[in-house]
């Protein structure tokens, strides 16, 4: 399975913003988009300007490396975002969000998306009481994701349990954290979606 190994607090600098993508450190003093809130590299503090693509690609980063996704995973993403009704955009937010890694994430089962993706590939988490191994597995309303029994010692899952007042988990998913379920009560929509996306700038992008 092709993954990004390299360091990633660099690709928060980089887009300008918060991705969260190191849990915990995210909300420390040791954040390093905190300490150095500019681009990474020796040109970093200079006057950056972006052309009108350059605008649409880096947004197209953002929200792909926000989730965790390499260019072919995303780009598939978004093909199949294209060919369903309603607005391109927003179904593609959707689909993300309701990706099984993200949905574990957004539950307050790990402390980011990269250690969610680990907790599922290693079969710690049920949907509908069947076990599922893959990150991807998309979600629908009224599933429900449970940690698996055996699972329920884990250190890495107690923990983000215990943080997740940290962040809010969105309304479009029940959590039970002393049974360690949380149901998917409606599809999310772009409303749900409070982290700042202009979808719109990867649609121009690709429609190029």
């Amino acid at each position: 399975m092709a993954r990004n190994t390299g360091p990633v607090c660099r690709f928060c600098r980089r887009e300008n913003q918060k991705l969260f993508l190191k849990g915990d450190r995210c909300y420390s003093d040791k954040c390093s988009f905190d300490r150095r809130g500019y681009p990474p590299g020796q040109h970093g503090q200079g006057r950056i300007k972006f052309s009108e693509y350059g605008l649409q690609l880096r947004e197209k980063q953002k929200i792909k490396r926000m989730y965790g996704l390499l260019e072919a995973q995303f780009r598939g993403t978004f093909d199949k975002a294209e060919r369903m009704k309603g607005v391109t955009g927003s179904n593609l937010l959707s689909m993300l969000e309701r990706r099984l890694d993200n949905v574990a994430y957004r539950s307050g089962f790990a402390n980011s998306r990269t250690e969610a993706r680990i907790l599922v590939r290693h079969g710690h988490f049920t949907v509908n009481s069947k076990r599922v191994d893959i990150p991807s597995y998309m979600v629908k309303k009224g599933d429900i994701l449970e940690v698996c029994q055996k699972s329920r010692a884990v250190v890495r899952i107690g923990a983000a349990l215990e943080a997740v007042k940290r962040r809010e988990v969105p309304q479009w998913i029940d959590l039970d954290t002393g049974s360690m379920k949380a149901r998917v009560r409606d599809l999310p929509a772009r409303d749900d979606i409070t982290a700042p996306m202009q979808e719109r700038l990867v649609v121009e992008l690709y429609s190029k």
